[in-house]
C-alpha cells in the first residue's frame, strides 16, 4: 500500500508540475510586464486556490469537470476523457492547488529582471520573443526552480481538493496523504502511517536540498 501510494503521488505531482509550468511562466510574465484592464481580477483568480478552503476548490472542480459538468461533460462526450475519480483528476487537482505558488515564485523572479537589459537587447534589433528567450527567461531560472520545487512539494501534500474531486480509491487516486489518512482510520495502522510520515518528511527535505543545490549550480554557471 505504501509504495503504491508513493509511486502514484510522485507520478501525479510530476505530471501536475510539468503540465502547469508553461502556463505558470506565461502567467507570471504577463502579470509582471503587462498592464491591462482587469489585471487585479486576473491576479486574484489565479491566486484564489491559495485562500479558498481546499474542499471548496475540489467541489468546484467536481462541478466543472465531472461527467455532468460544463467542461467535464464536453471532455467525456466528445473526447472520451473522464477526470473525476481518476488519477488524471488527482493531477488536475494538484496542479490547480500548486499553480499560485508556481506563479508567485516565477513572478518575483521576473520582477527582479532589469528591464534595461531587455531594452538594450531590443535596441540591438532583437524581437520581443527573442529577448524573452535569450535574456528574460535565463534570468528567471532561479525563480522557476524555486516555483517548480514549491509546486511539486505542494502537489505531494495535496489532500482536501483531491479527496473531494477524485475520492480515496486505492490504486487509482489514493496518493500519499490519502493513504496516510486511511491508515490512521483503521486498527493497527499506526506503523504504516508512521512510515508514510517519515517518507513524506524525507521527500520534502530532498526537494528542498535539491532546489538549493540546483540554484547554486545555476548561479555558478551564470557567473561563468
Amino acid at each position: 500500500m505504501e509504495w503504491e501510494a508513493i509511486c502514484l503521488s510522485l507520478r501525479v505531482s510530476g505530471i501536475a508540475v510539468a503540465a502547469s509550468l508553461p502556463a505558470g511562466i506565461a502567467a507570471a510574465y504577463v502579470l509582471s510586464r503587462c498592464k491591462f484592464p482587469g489585471k487585479g481580477l486576473v491576479d486574484g483568480i489565479l491566486h484564489l486556490p491559495l485562500v479558498l478552503p481546499p474542499v471548496v476548490t475540489g467541489y468546484l472542480l467536481l462541478v466543472l469537470l465531472g461527467r455532468k459538468g460544463i467542461v467535464g461533460g464536453f471532455l467525456y462526450q466528445y473526447l472520451g476523457i473522464t477526470l473525476a475519480f481518476t488519477w488524471k483528476g488527482a493531477a488536475v487537482a494538484a496542479a490547480v492547488m500548486a499553480f499560485p505558488l508556481l506563479v508567485r515564485a516565477v513572478r518575483l523572479s521576473a520582477d527582479a529582471v532589469d528591464p534595461g537589459l531587455e531594452k538594450a537587447a531590443r535596441t540591438l534589433g532583437a524581437g520581443r520573443i527573442r529577448v524573452f528567450f535569450t535574456v528574460t527567461l535565463p534570468l528567471m531560472v532561479p525563480g522557476i526552480i524555486t516555483g517548480v520545487i514549491l509546486a511539486f512539494a505542494r502537489s505531494l501534500g495535496e489532500f482536501g481538493a483531491t479527496i473531494t474531486f477524485v475520492s480515496n480509491i486505492r490504486g487509482e487516486t489514493q496518493t500519499l496523504p490519502l493513504a496516510l489518512y486511511s491508515l490512521t482510520q483503521v486498527p493497527d495502522g499506526e506503523a504504516g502511517a508512521f512510515r508514510l510520515c517519515v517518507i513524506s518528511v524525507l521527500l520534502a527535505m530532498t526537494a528542498l536540498v535539491f532546489s538549493e543545490w540546483l540554484s547554486k549550480r545555476f548561479d555558478r554557471l551564470m557567473k561563468g
